[in-house]
């Protein structure tokens, strides 16, 4: 045989190689219930209580006139034990089981997060119910909850929380922070095929939950959907945008 027939049967062999199906490891679904930090609450009920803690009285603040959200979006806990006691805690649901939760500190210092969050973990998903068109993913908590999105939790959604997501079988729109991070996120938007937007809010207006405390939830909304977009090319564009952001 000659040499350039052992050249070709060896390219013959490589393309039957490539063209066999990958095996993947099966994706992890599985949640399991977990406890919430000790002496932790929903706050209504502390104040139902009669509760006049000042370090809950800090949070409630914090909640109010800091992040200026509504007491109705979400079953907001707090925790008397110590170490959570300079934190708003956020359950995190699954099927309406506690499944983890995050404690977000409400003044300077670190940790900023204290966080037991499943592999796969949606934050939010509970929250999509049937009759919407879409959703909404950002990176952080309070950005979900302020307009009722699902969050990743960090800018690289991973491939268990990318199935969870397009398992609700409707549009998916990315609204990635003002930041370098934030082009990471549009990356995993192009190679699912989601869409992303970044609407021309203000300067000052890092996120989602920053434009909701700007401008209110449903003009935040209609920009966001407004301003969506599809493709490849353009999604280039918007990450170059985010590549080229100061810090």
């Amino acid at each position: 045989m000659s040499d350039n027939d052992i050249g070709q049967l060896n390219l013959a062999a490589l393309k039957v190689k490539d063209d066999q199906p990958v095996m993947k490891k099966p994706l992890n679904f599985a949640l399991v219930e977990r406890p919430l930090p000790p002496d932790c609450l929903p706050i209504d009920v502390w104040l139902t209580e009669g509760a006049q803690d000042p370090e809950l009285m800090d949070v409630v603040d914090y909640l109010v006139n800091v992040r200026g959200v509504s007491w109705d979006w979400y079953n907001w806990h707090w925790s008397a034990a110590p170490g959570f006691r300079d934190r708003v805690i956020l359950p995190f649901y699954h099927n309406g089981l506690t499944v983890g939760y995050t404690g977000r500190k409400i003044k300077d210092g670190k940790p900023k997060y204290l966080t037991d969050a499943q592999p796969g973990y949606v934050f939010n998903m509970d929250a999509q119910v049937r009759d919407k068109q879409f959703v909404i993913v950002t990176e952080g908590q309070f950005d979900a909850i302020a307009i009722d999105g699902v969050a990743v939790m960090h800018n690289e959604p991973n491939d268990t929380q990318c199935l969870r997501i397009n398992a609700l079988s409707r549009e998916v729109i990315v609204v990635p922070d003002r930041d370098r991070a934030g082009a990471k996120m549009i990356a995993q938007a192009v190679k699912q095929g989601w869409s992303v937007s970044m609407p021309p809010w203000e300067d000052h207006v890092k996120d989602v939950a920053d434009a909701v405390r700007c401008y209110g939830r449903l003009y935040t909304l209609s920009t966001i959907l407004h301003y969506r977009q599809r493709g490849e090319i353009n999604l280039h564009l918007l990450q170059r945008k985010l590549l080229n952001a100061k810090e």
